[in-house]
């Protein structure tokens, strides 16, 4: 499968803002959004023009798929789905991105980025109700117990993501078990849960024109 593989620094800039791809790098002043606030290529400096409506329902199509780290395929299929279900479309569609396995491990503190939290989960570092899962686009429900493997609790890159978890939050709807490295999805994440500065019904629009 296709896979991103350049510089994802380049997405923020592209977008305009920090879309937390590089865990706690982007909370530091190494953050390239910081640095160089404008997007990528030589001509990214020049004075920005206009964008059309068009343009516009674009680049939140394009922010939230690259903030989820989803390819374009995958996530249409994702707005399908979201659309035959019952309630907003738009809610429906971050709901099920906040229900992937790789989402849920990383709100919970195992991994910094959905990057990262891609890598440990097809690893096979991760379980879901004591049984092994290497699929990050797992869709995980209320009452599951998401956990790190016993023989993977030793490995550095989690246990360092863990001691910052705190600074980072943790979503109401998860309760983090932080001792035993694992955590338990108490309900299905709310509109109000879901903090991304997104506005879902553009994509709606996109996908509807």
């Amino acid at each position: 499968m296709a896979r991103y593989n350049d510089a994802v620094c380049k997405l923020c800039r592209r977008e305009g803002e920090k879309l937390f791809l590089k865990g706690e790098r982007c909370l530091s002043d190494k953050c390239a959004v910081e640095k160089r606030n404008y997007p990528p290529g030589e001509h990214g400096r020049r004075r920005r023009v206009k964008q059309s409506e068009y343009g516009i329902h674009l680049r939140e199509k394009q922010k939230l798929r690259r903030t989820y780290g989803l390819l374009e395929r995958q996530f249409s299929n994702y707005f399908e789905l979201a659309d035959k279900k019952k309630g907003i479309t738009g809610e429906n569609l971050l709901m099920m991105l906040e229900m992937r396995l790789d989402s849920v491990v990383q709100r919970l503190g195992f991994a910094s980025s959905k990057s990262s939290a891609r890598q440990i989960v097809r690893h096979g570092h991760i379980t879901v109700n004591d049984r092994k899962v290497n699929i990050p686009s797992f869709q995980v429900k209320p009452g599951q117990v998401v956990a790190v493997k016993e023989k993977s609790k030793k490995l550095e890159a989690i246990k360092n993501s863990l001691e910052a978890v705190e600074h980072r939050g943790i979503p109401q709807w998860l309760d983090l078990d932080k001792d035993n490295m694992k955590g338990t999805v108490m309900d299905v994440p709310t509109r109000e849960d879901i903090t991304s500065p997104i506005n879902e019904q553009l994509i709606v629009e996109y996908y509807s024109r």
